[in-house]
């Protein structure tokens, strides 16, 4: 996982590798959750991520949370059609903007 912060436009860009599971629990916590002052935005690059369980899940709803809940600024991107399904079947479609 690779993190770009552009500070002065105040979004915060994760580009996940191959794995979006509990093994970078802690480093998506560190990058995004931990002593780290919300970002105004927010982009996932799924790009490379082959496939994501229950964690991942997870870790995106304390993402959301950390954000502002409804009014987080979150955007899902190079999604797999795999991967949207997944976050279609889990309603995740309507809490994040996914393309």
């Amino acid at each position: 996982m690779t993190v770009h912060n552009d500070s002065e436009q105040g979004c915060l860009t994760l580009h996940l590798g191959e794995r979006f599971d509990f093994s970078i629990h802690r480093a998506f916590h560190d990058a995004c959750l931990g002593d780290v002052p919300a970002a105004r935005s927010y982009v996932l690059d799924l790009e490379q991520v082959e496939g994501m369980d229950s964690s991942a899940l997870g870790m995106l709803m304390l993402l959301r949370e950390h954000a502002g809940g409804d009014r987080a600024e979150i955007r899902i991107v190079n999604a797999s059609a795999d991967l949207r399904n997944t976050l279609r079947i889990a309603g995740f479609d309507k809490l994040f903007t996914v393309h």
